[in-house]
């Protein structure tokens, strides 16, 4: 296959938000370096840390410009020095946190390339290295759920919060599941035991729904106000909340919170640090994924897919809520 030396690419040019994304057709194609592979996108997922990067609120985040998007499918066309697969023609996703996706050529680690699974579409496996595993590991390996426990699922519309209630279903939890009004349709489609408007008192329902005695575990990905709505949710002494999101932005807790008001486990994840500093618990969370894939509790996904001019569209949606499901843009 003949590869291009530019492409079609969103290019980030402000920290003021996705409004300042703009479509570019002169970005050179990347060059896999040692260890990486080059990939033809052919689908890119929309994340929110896709917004957080553009708002300069990611920890370490590109400075502009920048070429915007950290996850893609796509097929292998080039690789690097000391890389031995995956082969030219293979159809991967995978993950560059320093962004690239939203283009039509990107250069990921080899290491991190996982194969889209046999009869799926690219678009479909999007979701397979950020979201899936994200829900995955804050129910089990961080959060410790067990079947009879009561979970709380902040943003459970979205695409990890829909993971995170079908997972949460399968290994025999009570779902209570957090969304606007709009979404609480498709959030009961997908298995959740109960539905409450996270824009409510969201302590209150659950205490109520658990007679007092609060959710075992939280999963919270809302931030802002529904953080201490979390802690409050939670159940005294051995509740625990997993925290991965904040777009409701920075919220304070103190020693004497946790000493006087939330008797809690408060736990953080960002996925990135724990394929970095924990691989064997990341490969864990791999294998069991994968077992879900096969017992048929996660299957091909189906992301809204979008053209890749409507990136600033897509992402200004995301960011005021507006949106359901996994998103993904198409170069």
């Amino acid at each position: 296959m003949s590869i291009p030396a530019t492409m079609r690419a969103l290019e980030q040019t402000s920290l003021d938000g996705p409004g300042d994304l703009r479509l570019i057709t002169g970005a050179p194609v990347p060059d896999p370096g040692p260890g990486e592979v080059l990939i033809r996108v052919t689908a890119a997922g929309v994340n929110y840390v896709d917004v957080s990067q553009a708002r300069g609120t990611f920890a370490g985040g590109p400075r502009p410009p920048y070429l915007a998007g950290i996850e893609a499918a796509g097929e292998v066309v080039a690789l690097g020095e000391g890389v031995v697969g995956p082969e030219p023609g293979a159809h991967v996703v995978g993950v560059a946190i320093g962004g690239g996706a939203f283009a039509e050529y990107l250069a990921l680690p080899a290491a991190g390339a996982v194969p889209v699974p046999e009869g799926w579409a690219d678009e479909q496996a999007l979701g397979l290295v950020v979201n899936w595993p994200t829900a995955l590991a804050a129910l089990r390996p961080l959060g410790g759920l067990t079947a009879g426990q009561t979970v709380l699922i902040h943003a459970a519309a979205g695409g990890t919060g829909e993971a995170a209630v079908r997972m949460a279903r399968h290994y025999g939890a009570t779902v209570i599941a957090a969304a606007s009004p709009g979404k609480h349709e498709a959030v009961r489609a997908l298995g959740a035991d109960h539905v409450i408007d996270s824009r409510g008192d969201i302590a209150a329902e659950v205490l109520e729904l658990t007679g007092g005695a609060g959710a075992d575990l939280v999963l919270e990905s809302a931030g802002g106000a529904a953080f201490g709505a979390s802690l409050a949710a939670a159940k005294r002494v051995t509740g625990r909340v997993v925290v991965y999101g904040l777009p409701g932005g920075e919220a304070a807790i103190t020693n004497w919170d946790l000493v006087y008001a939330h008797q809690v486990h408060v736990i953080g994840l960002n996925i990135g640090v724990l394929i970095r500093t924990a691989p064997q618990v990341f490969g864990e969370v791999m294998g069991e994924m994968s077992a879900l894939i096969a017992a048929g509790v996660l299957g091909p996904g189906r992301p809204a897919v979008h053209e890749l001019a409507e990136g600033p569209k897509v992402l200004a949606e995301l960011e005021a809520r507006a949106t359901t499901g996994k998103l993904a843009l198409q170069p």
